[in-house]
């Protein structure tokens, strides 16, 4: 047998810990389980060529259907073979993006009889403020973690098949019950389900609370993409659980409303979500006349 896989999401906190002295291969997870196309548990092929389909929509055709099809299989195969390793260690954030994979991960896992697996989930480390997740630490930060890990529960694993369940059939009843759930096996998920329920479209304004946190910050005279992500990012309650392909799609979305919100005037004519085609300074984003005024609820 192998003898460790780390299961992380996202790719720079990914390099850190494959950089950290901490023995084993890393696997970098790679989906936005919290919205799209889905089914609970594991995946089928349609299912698989729906998500793809939705990750090559979201990211405006740069991710690519192949590409995203292709990823995706390859996740689950390793999944699959982490049966082979002696020991799985899944490193999360408590933010709604890594909760929203833990869970399914879980689930999956439990469905393919993986009962053996470690969890470390970061919700704050000390001297960094505010703390939005493993991306910010340093390769010996990530390594001076490793024992705070601890074995996953039968609880964990029941519970998370619960939490897969609601993002995947986007559950509005079952979202509610877990944002007021008391302490559950996964202590990090109603924080993060009420994250998730503050993106439902205001009734108001029609826009979910980061498309209202991105709008304030074009209106308040961020115009670049990179002033409007740090404006957005200090105006957001931490764990921040987007990154910039995230935002991109909301202010491009933003741009695509009838009649459209914002201007995006640049190299292109909607913001690179993947493939970065230009310098992300060289775009100008500004407020239509017909801008609603955002409600961040």
């Amino acid at each position: 047998m192998d003898d460790a896989l780390h299961i992380i999401s996202g790719d720079s906190a990914g390099e850190s810990l494959e950089t950290s002295g901490v023995p084993g291969e890393v696997f970098v997870w790679r989906d936005v389980l919290y919205e799209g196309p889905r089914k609970p548990g594991w995946p089928d092929a349609a299912c698989l060529e729906a998500r793809a389909r939705f990750l090559d929509q979201t990211t405006g055709g740069s991710l690519g259907f192949e590409r995203a099809l292709g990823g995706l299989r390859n996740q689950y195969r390793k999944l699959e073979a982490a049966r082979d390793y002696e020991c799985i260690v899944l490193w999360f954030d408590a933010c709604l993006f890594d909760q929203s994979m833990l869970a399914h991960i879980l689930t999956c896992m439990k469905l393919r009889d993986i009962g053996r697996a470690e969890l470390l989930c970061v919700d704050a480390y000390p001297g960094i403020e505010p703390f939005h997740g493993l991306g910010q630490l340093t390769p010996s930060q990530m390594a001076s973690l490793y024992e705070r890990r601890r074995p996953v529960t039968s609880a964990q694993f029941q519970f998370a098949e619960v939490v897969d369940k609601a993002f995947a059939v986007q559950d509005s009843e079952l979202f509610q019950e877990l944002a007021h759930r008391t302490d559950p096996p996964l202590p990090w998920v109603p924080a993060a389900v009420a994250r998730w329920l503050q993106e439902k479209p205001d009734p108001a304004s029609g826009l979910g609370r980061l498309e209202s946190l991105a709008l304030q910050a074009i209106r308040d005279g961020h115009a670049t993409p990179p002033e409007i992500f740090k404006a957005t990012a200090a105006a957001d309650t931490p764990p921040q659980y987007w990154g910039d392909t995230t935002l991109w799609a909301r202010i491009n979305a933003l741009a695509d409303r009838k009649p459209p919100l914002v201007r995006i005037e640049g190299p292109t004519p909607r913001l690179p979500q993947w493939d970065g085609v230009a310098d992300l300074k060289l775009f100008r984003i500004s407020i239509l006349p017909n801008g609603a005024e955002p409600v961040c609820n």
